[in-house]
């Protein structure tokens, strides 16, 4: 079996109701939680939106390092092969990220060159990406895999042939960036044209002039003030109760600002997730900014260390409680910790600390600024871990990916 082929019993429905499911089904917020789980089992982010540079200059990864993170897109599980790891544990309760990853896995793997790895994943357009699917990687995915990429969607085309069509522009994520452009020519805004801006001070005019002023319109106050309408974002509900303040700050104002660092903190010469949030794509025939794994210096390094992944469909309390004491020491938890009750979040962390090695560090981003952790973890477990609270603010200024409140480093005491 190919060490990138394993998985465990649960399906995703399951995983995913222990994950989100907090309140009755029967009432309001159970529905809302309810709806949201429904809408995360098919495919929701084609890319992760978190910074794999910002989380590498965190996490200092050595070649002894064995890594736990949540799969996601897999872009970052990927990326993360460049800084040279000894193993990486890629978690995920959504099987089609599962399948996402393995894909991407087996492509490294038997595609002859960066070019065609790069045409396959970093433009995701071409009709030459099927064939080489047919030809080069479906006889090396294990069996789930291979059916999800065969199988049809609701439309009864090949879920592989997304590929072909902008890859990009499908998932949850990728649907809702579609509409947000939508929704923006409607109030007279054009993302696009962020694109065109030469230098910072350019980006700046240009959103405020162009993108600005829709997010004060009343019809996309009114849109983002339902809890449903970041589902395309996979954000649950409670989630976007931290994002809000509890309903303290109108949706649409955090949106504003947060799409405003995206379009204006950072040169978009180097900033591949504004190129995907107001283009819709990576910049055209490679020419500008791209995940690290995409980055053709790093092929060979990412070709040759795929046997270091391992890839599980799990919860990651299940999948730690199994592991030895001491047997890791990284852990990214994305922004997972922002779903969970006070129950979980100490199971999480009881079993984080139980497989920590000393010197251990854990990275994870918050919807909201400040850690979530104080009040809400046992002081016995946190006082097994230092907060670098100058280090997290370090990197959150870094973090290229603009959307988060916060990013957040502990590392265990020895």
């Amino acid at each position: 079996m190919n060490v990138f082929a394993k998985t465990f019993e649960p399906t995703s429905i399951n995983l995913l109701s222990e994950a989100v499911h907090q309140n009755r089904a029967l009432s309001a917020a159970g529905f809302l939680e309810r709806t949201f789980t429904f809408a995360f089992r098919s495919m929701v982010y084609p890319q992760i939106w978190e910074d794999p540079r910002a989380d590498m200059e965190a996490l200092e990864f050595t070649p002894q390092s064995r890594v736990m993170t949540i799969a996601s897109g897999g872009c970052n599980v990927m990326s993360y092969l460049t800084g040279n790891p000894a193993r990486i544990i890629a978690i995920d309760l959504n099987e089609t990220h599962i399948a996402l990853l393995k894909l991407k896995l087996a492509a490294a793997q038997h595609l002859p060159n960066h070019a065609t790895f790069y045409r396959f994943f970093g433009s995701a357009d071409d009709r030459r990406n099927v064939h080489l699917y047919r030809d080069l990687i479906a006889q090396h995915l294990d069996a789930e895999t291979r059916a999800y990429w065969d199988g049809r969607d609701i439309t009864g085309r090949r879920r592989i042939s997304r590929f072909a069509r902008n890859f990009y522009r499908y998932g949850l994520l990728g649907r809702f960036i579609t509409s947000g452009h939508v929704m923006a020519r409607v109030l007279g805004a054009n993302p696009k044209r962020i694109l065109d801006a030469q230098t910072v001070e350019e980006q700046r005019e240009i959103f405020d002039r162009e993108i600005a002023p829709a997010f004060d319109h009343p019809l996309l106050r009114w849109i983002t003030s339902n809890r449903a309408s970041l589902f395309g974002l996979g954000i649950p509900p409670v989630q976007y109760d931290a994002l809000s303040d509890g309903g303290a700050r109108p949706m649409s104002e955090v949106l504003k600002e947060r799409a405003q660092r995206l379009a204006t903190g950072f040169d978009l010469k180097d900033n591949y997730f504004a190129w995907q949030a107001f283009g819709r794509r990576y910049a055209p025939q490679g020419q500008g900014p791209c995940p690290p794994y995409l980055d053709k210096a790093n092929f060979l390094a990412v070709k040759t260390r795929t046997n270091r992944v391992t890839v599980i469909h799990d919860n990651m309390v299940r999948f730690l409680s199994n592991e030895p004491a001491e047997s890791l020491d990284r852990y990214i938890l994305l922004d997972a910790q922002d779903w969970m009750d006070d129950a979980v979040l100490n199971a999480l962390w009881r079993e984080i600390t139980r497989t920590a090695r000393p010197g251990a560090r854990v990275i994870f981003r918050t919807a909201g600024e400040p850690s979530i952790l104080p009040g809400r973890v046992s002081n016995a477990l946190l006082e097994r871990w230092t907060y670098d609270a100058a280090r997290s603010a370090e990197i959150h200024a870094k973090d290229r990916s603009a959307i988060y409140g916060g990013f957040h480093l502990y590392l265990k005491r020895d």
